[in-house]
């Protein structure tokens, strides 16, 4: 695929673009219109999902027209985002080109127009889909500076006896939470992994330092006192900006924690010579603490048993958990470390009736996700109680993938809302014979 070619699909608007067009029989030369005898398995599969979100969008716009704005709006912004992701795949998979999502998205406009009740409705949508095809955007481009050469995590992570150990149990005994953890950050990846990039740190130590620290559970608090996805105590969380606004403790914000992240490990980084262990073991320990040993111990390594031997126990098992973590991050592929046919990335929805996280979580089903989606939800939404009733029209974000759900099940009329009102809202009969509330699940 050429360059011009790239820069299309990676678009965030040339989805429908391409889609606007091919309705209006718009005849431009955007590709190189090769044919190919032969599709791998991928480049089906691709084409199938390219399918399936054109159809999701166009029942998008059916919605609308028929008088469902909320619902239509929801397809058509989650349909929007998860092609944006097909067209990053498209760019990363051999034999795509925009063609295919040019035969992709006719054979879905056909499907729908043949399933259509309303003829009339048809006219309408062609003319949505022009309006916003001509009205939208190209997504931002990146700056073309070159970057400057961050931290190389590779060169830093020694394979030596601890972090052999370390690998050995983030694979047997603790990879229940390292699946989990996985799970959890790659539905934060899309708002927190830029920030260690523009930072020049490697986005595997993020994910890492989350693995160790909490899961990538954005509500937990240790006993500590530290708090959030990234484990903050208090002074050090208000001295990089994670007071308390409004009555929400900063530190639980995944966004606000990683830009405080960033800044103190680069600051400790830059403090103990680039020395990532002695950086670790001071965002754990402390960095005064750290800072006297390097002073009185100078020139000796973390592993070198002077040093190692006079920090705390934990702080002993942290570096080589985190960096471990990391090197299975680095090579996931090779150590199993996968989504689990996943489909990732997130949207914001506006909702059709009021509900709670946890509401939604039973009316959602644990489709894809063993553990259910309330940790998701409470992740992606921090600021939002778990048991909180959110007004209808109020924004919620959550996995692209579970709008089309969300849109068919967690309705008015729906008997899963039901249930899960049901549950929700279920009392005692008999009052004080049982103290239950129900649980946040913070941690």
């Amino acid at each position: 695929m050429n360059s011009t070619s790239q820069t299309i699909i990676k678009a965030r608007a040339t989805p429908w673009l391409l889609l606007a067009m091919t309705l209006t029989a718009t005849a431009f030369a955007l590709v190189d219109s090769r044919r190919r005898a032969f599709a791998s398995p991928r480049l089906l599969e691709l084409s199938a999902k390219i399918h399936d979100r054109g159809r999701d969008y166009v029942r998008g716009l059916e919605l609308t027209v028929s008088g469902d704005p909320v619902m239509g709006n929801n397809l058509r912004a989650s349909a929007t985002d998860r092609m944006t992701v097909l067209a990053e795949e498209c760019v990363r998979t051999d034999g795509c080109d925009i063609d295919i999502f040019i035969r992709a998205l006719r054979a879905a406009i056909d499907e729908r127009r043949l399933a259509a009740a309303s003829p009339p409705s048809v006219p309408a949508v062609r003319e949505q889909l022009v309006d916003q095809a001509v009205t939208t955007g190209p997504a931002p481009t990146a700056s073309a500076d070159s970057p400057r050469r961050g931290l190389q995590l590779e060169d830093a992570i020694p394979l030596n006896g601890p972090v052999k150990r370390a690998l050995n149990d983030w694979l047997t005994w603790n990879r229940p939470q390292l699946a989990d953890a996985y799970e959890n950050y790659l539905f934060l990846r899309e708002q927190i992994a830029p920030i260690y990039e523009k930072a020049n740190l490697p986005e595997a130590l993020l994910f890492a330092v989350m693995a160790q620290e909490t899961g990538a559970k954005v509500h937990s608090y240790s006993s500590a006192g530290a708090a959030g996805p990234l484990q903050f105590m208090p002074t050090t969380g208000r001295r990089y900006g994670l007071g308390s606004v409004d009555g929400f403790d900063m530190r639980l914000d995944p966004v606000a924690a990683t830009k405080a992240s960033a800044r103190y490990l680069t600051a400790l980084l830059r403090r103990f010579g680039n020395d990532l262990p002695k950086a670790l073991a001071a965002y754990n320990a402390g960095e005064s603490k750290l800072a006297t040993l390097h002073k009185q111990i100078s020139g000796l390594s973390f592993w070198d048993a002077k040093l190692s031997e006079a920090i705390p126990m934990e702080t002993r098992s942290y570096v080589p958990g985190v960096l471990a973590a990391a090197w299975i991050f680095l090579h996931a592929q090779d150590y199993g470390l996968v989504s689990s046919g996943l489909e990732l990335g997130t949207t914001t929805i506006a909702l059709r009736e009021s509900a709670s996280i946890g509401e939604l979580t039973i009316c959602l089903g644990p489709g894809q996700n063993r553990n259910g989606w309330f940790r998701t939800l409470r992740n992606l939404n921090p600021r939002v109680s778990g048991n909180q009733r959110i007004d209808a029209g109020e924004k919620l974000r959550i996995p692209s993938m579970l709008v089309p759900r969300y849109v068919e099940h967690c309705a008015s009329d729906s008997p899963l809302l039901a249930r899960a009102r049901q549950l929700h809202e279920a009392t005692d009969e008999k009052e004080g014979r049982f103290d239950y509330a129900l649980q946040e699940g913070g941690t």
